[in-house]
């Protein structure tokens, strides 16, 4: 079976803490509510590409735990294929992460614990799955297999797409790998020292690169296509719970890629995505289906 896309990163089981104001060092605030949901970046990314009616796989490794054996099914049920995970033995715990919401603003910290056991060895990393794809989605958790599957995906053609947030060692190494890097906001000032986004993608772009995107939160999102700048503001919501936003908007981003729409159309289409989740809690429940997306991009801003 081929699939339109295929991801390696991170899965999660999140419990998410609603708390009364922003969480400072030495402050008291008090929890309003709790629940534990399911996500992890490349998870939902996963879910939104299958939303939005797309084949999509998801390979990794979980713990032989009752985190790692709820977490399956629950790809399974929104679409997503999980043919090609493993199950860790022994001791291994699956991912999980601890976020506390702001519950005026939405605005999330995440703490979160993963075991180095659940990174892929070499041959768990399926070649014709990934060879087989119309788009390859990696993020740099599990950097040597992001990186393994993304020169299989290149030499076979396949785009490659990314979720890098944070820098690493190895995050230059994973930026040249990839054929068209989605970043978080503050990524290109980190690593180019240019404060202006537009200086900075220019700076980060290589000839690689089909296209370098940006998510810039409550301003939209930017990207450079060859020598030109694309920008499109963000869709007004109330923000409920800015958890998973930025999976959602690289899943709506690969299925408006894919589908070929025009790079405009291709960030429009991802920022209404993003807007949508932040309507709703959690990550994995917050992804939109098709019809919501499109009703939102036609409804304008």
């Amino acid at each position: 079976m081929s699939f339109d896309v295929v991801g390696i990163g991170e899965h999660s089981c999140d419990e998410i803490i609603r708390v009364s104001g922003a969480v400072a060092p030495n402050s008291k605030v008090r929890i309003v509510g709790r629940q534990s949901r399911h996500g992890g970046q490349v998870s939902t990314t996963l879910a939104t590409c299958a939303s939005l009616g797309l084949k999509a796989a998801y390979i990794g490794a979980f713990g032989a735990d009752v985190t790692g054996a709820a977490h399956v099914p629950q790809l399974e049920m929104r679409g997503v294929d999980s043919t090609h995970c493993v199950k860790r033995r022994g001791p291994v715990r699956s991912r999980t992460a601890v976020i506390l919401v702001d519950e005026h603003t939405g605005d999330r910290t995440v703490l979160w614990d993963r075991d180095r056991q659940l990174d892929l060895r070499a041959d768990e990393i399926p070649e014709a799955v990934i060879a087989g794809a119309r788009a390859l989605h990696v993020d740099d958790t599990d950097p040597a297999a992001s990186l393994l599957a993304a020169r299989i995906a290149r030499r076979a053609g396949v785009p490659v797409t990314s979720d890098f947030d944070q820098i690493h060692a190895r995050t230059t190494e994973l930026l040249a790998a990839v054929s068209v890097p989605i970043l978080g906001e503050s990524m290109p000032a980190a690593l180019t020292g240019e404060t202006d986004p537009d200086r900075a993608l220019r700076t980060l772009s290589r000839p690689e690169h089909q296209m370098i995107c940006v998510t810039l939160g409550a301003r939209g999102a930017m990207m450079l296509v060859g020598d030109r700048v694309y920008h499109s503001p963000a869709f007004p919501v109330t923000v409920v719970d800015s958890t998973g936003a930025g999976d959602v908007f690289r899943g709506a981003f690969i299925a408006a890629m894919l589908r070929g729409d025009s790079p405009d159309q291709i960030l429009r289409f991802a920022n209404a995505a993003a807007a949508l989740a932040c309507t709703q809690e959690g990550a994995l429940d917050s992804v939109p289906n098709l019809d919501a997306v499109s009703r939102l991009c036609r409804a304008g801003l």
